[in-house]
């Protein structure tokens, strides 16, 4: 038996819709009907609000701190640094890049396991920024039932006025977007100077321009169409999903059946009606951000924003009933049976992410302050010199990851005798110096025809140490 939640379809039925042999056709693609979400208060909505605007400030403010001549963060692809406060990568680090999209990864996996696409409902910038675009749309026309009548409303100097300052406030954060996203690559400081004039890369206004429409276009039209159409996220949790995953639930044993009643009528009352808790007010579909009736099952729409909980919540205090008609809870609790937290797959997705993220910072913290590659030279195998010395030839690339110019000292060992006929090389901070260097040893110390040897590069200030191994050619004798 399988322990997937079983989702529902909402879609009518056209068969049980017309029930004649009339024939009926359906357009393949259904014209999208405009969701005017209602503002509602609760503590679920305090939190997610406070999240916003926390991430939308680290989002906005980062790219302004600075971190001595530089940004405190800079992704510098021309310069092919990539600044984060005092540590600085570069290219061949991609490694760490490769264990950072790891990490995210199993925080995902486990998040969503644990409590479904909570992630979308908090933490999303698509939610984020369209939760921030109608918190707007709000204050300029009003309540939900007012937009609505605007919007049928005939255009008049009342509406154009309303819809103009609306979409100029959403120009306006979407341009504040695109230039901040930019300023995470250029240093936001002279950006702004040379947008203005017309000095800036054609890159940084391509980049503003396409940030700023995508921003407005997203969260301002968009919206739920992104999520429900656009995200593959919506498509795939339904796979992670099972019966002890925490999700957003109408409780429908306790609430049905729905029907409109007295305030604060006594259950007992109630009971007597025939009636549930749910007062069919419609308010959990009306503070939707996708439009969904959450009392219609689960549904892979749903971003668990807990707007519904807290429409709920206002509703049953004014009634007079218990919370928790929406609540978040598991599709095992809503059965009456018990809810299994620390189940396998959710202690492996833990595991592995503690795991990498360990593996992360150990990886981090071993980094060495300096790239030293070696390549033995492939087009001859060695040769000899007129004083009877074997010569290989390798090349060797040094790379500064250091903040510092360094001087370095080159040697090799391994073999009795061996030499190098370079011993020092000079090398910027952040740069890199690839060079040909011969090594050579006595024709006496070859016993064979390939011997392993270990070149070495220290700084001179000794701090920084690096070897690697290779090979050396030669006759034997």
């Amino acid at each position: 038996m399988s322990n997937k939640i079983p989702t529902q379809d909402v879609t009518p039925d056209p068969v049980k819709q017309y029930p004649s042999d009339e024939t009926v056709t359906q357009e393949m693609y259904a014209n999208r009907k405009h969701i005017y979400v209602r503002e509602i208060k609760g503590l679920f909505q305090r939190v997610r609000r406070a999240s916003n605007w926390i991430l939308m400030l680290g989002f906005f403010v980062l790219p302004w701190i600075p971190w001595g001549d530089r940004p405190a963060i800079w992704f510098n692809f021309p310069g092919r640094e990539f600044h984060i406060f005092s540590a600085t990568f570069y290219p061949q680090e991609f490694m760490l890049l490769s264990w950072l999209l790891i990490i995210c990864a199993f925080g995902l996996f486990f998040i969503t396991v644990f409590a479904g696409r909570v992630w979308c409902g908090y933490t999303c910038p698509q939610s984020v920024w369209t939760f921030l675009f109608i918190w707007l749309e709000h204050r300029i026309e009003g309540p939900r039932n007012r937009r609505i009548k605007l919007d049928k409303r005939k255009l008049d100097a009342d509406k154009l006025s309303r819809k103009t300052l609306k979409h100029s406030l959403w120009l306006l954060i979407a341009v504040a977007t695109g230039i901040t996203f930019v300023g995470y690559f250029t240093p936001i400081r002279s950006l702004i100077l040379d947008l203005p004039v017309l000095q800036a890369s054609g890159w940084s206004y391509f980049w503003v321009g396409f940030f700023t429409l995508f921003t407005y276009l997203n969260a301002g039209w968009l919206r739920e169409q992104v999520c429900i159409y656009m995200c593959p996220y919506a498509r795939f949790q339904s796979v992670m999903f099972d019966r002890d995953t925490l999700i957003v639930s109408y409780d429908t044993q306790r609430g049905e059946p729905r029907g409109r009643r007295k305030k604060n009528l006594p259950h007992a009352e109630l009971q007597a009606a025939g009636l549930g808790d749910c007062i069919d007010c419609d308010l959990c579909v009306q503070v939707c951000p996708t439009g969904i009736d959450i009392r219609d099952g689960l549904q892979y729409e749903c971003i668990t924003c807990a707007a519904c909980i807290d429409a709920c919540d206002s509703v049953m205090d004014k009634m007079g009933y218990p919370r928790g008609l929406i609540r978040y809870t598991t599709e095992n609790a809503l059965e009456g049976k018990p809810t299994h937290i620390f189940r396998p797959r959710l202690i492996g997705y833990l595991v592995a992410l503690l795991i990498t993220i360990g593996l992360f910072f150990w990886a981090v913290a071993d980094r060495s302050a300096v790239g030293f590659d070696v390549e033995r030279d492939r087009n001859q195998l060695y040769r000899a010199n007129a004083s009877g010395e074997i010569i290989n030839t390798y090349t060797v690339v040094v790379r500064n990851l250091d903040q510092s110019d360094h001087t370095y000292q080159l040697s090799a060992s391994g073999l009795p005798g061996i030499t190098l006929d370079t011993s020092e090389v000079n090398v910027p901070a952040g740069a890199s110096r690839q060079m040909v260097i011969e090594a050579k040893a006595p024709a006496e110390s070859i016993t064979q025809p390939s011997h392993g040897i270990i070149l070495h590069i220290e700084a001179t200030n000794g701090d920084i140490y690096l070897e690697r191994d290779s090979r050396f050619l030669g006759g034997t004798r």
